[in-house]
């Protein structure tokens, strides 16, 4: 069996706005005036609590209430503050028609994805969804593709591909052996990316080099 990983934020959906202005709500609830929308661009796709701690030189304590508060509006508003990548649709079906299974490891809580899966009607091409833990005992991208290959029968990583839009998407996949496809379309840069086999210009093109990849296509 084969399978394609695809991480969700910036390679599945383009989530900017209901991200940044998640993050933009948490901060004011410290007193600190957010930077332009494109400077938070950054959050899109890491752990949050990392994140927080990194670019606002938040505690570790004040980091968990910034994740607290980014959900009080996440979870009601920003959620669906995405929009699907135009092609990603074509490309589930077109793995799906040549045989391989279709999944998501994403750095995003599985509650969350699994809303957002079933939103936008890409749900129903998934063999499995494997996110992070909303607690943060599961933060790690490779622990996460890890679960997601676990749940996957039949399906060892040098069966598998990993598309993402951001380096630790590309590190992680080939830590644990996978093939790896770049999304350029995303947030990261083509330098960001250059250790993946593979770069894609736009969502549908992850499906035909991924199938390269793996010997299908």
């Amino acid at each position: 069996m084969k399978a394609v990983l695809f991480d969700l934020d910036g390679t599945v959906t383009d989530p900017g706005a209901g991200i940044t202005n998640s993050v933009m709500y948490a901060v004011r609830k410290f007193g600190i005036e957010p930077p332009p929308r494109e400077e938070l661009y950054c959050f899109i796709g890491p752990p949050l609590r990392g994140s927080f701690s990194k670019y606002f030189g938040l505690s570790a304590d004040d980091a968990e209430k910034a994740v607290g508060y980014y959900r009080e509006y996440y979870r009601p508003t920003g959620i669906f503050e995405c929009s699907l990548y135009d092609g990603i649709i074509d490309a589930f079906e077109l793995i799906k028609k040549e045989g391989a299974a279709v999944a998501l490891a994403t750095a995003k809580p599985d509650i969350f994805a699994e809303q957002i899966a079933k939103k936008f009607g890409f749900d129903k091409y998934l063999s499995f969804l494997s996110g992070a833990a909303l607690d943060g005992s599961r933060d790690d991208k490779a622990d996460i593709i890890e679960r997601a290959l676990q749940n996957l029968a039949g399906v060892t990583p040098e069966n598998a591909v990993m598309v993402g839009d951001r380096s630790y998407d590309v590190e992680s996949g080939k830590k644990l052996g996978l093939k790896t496809v770049g999304a350029l379309y995303g947030y990261g840069s083509r330098e960001e990316l250059s250790s993946a086999d593979a770069l894609a210009e736009n969502a549908y093109e992850t499906a035909e080099l991924s199938l390269q990849l793996l010997g299908i296509n």
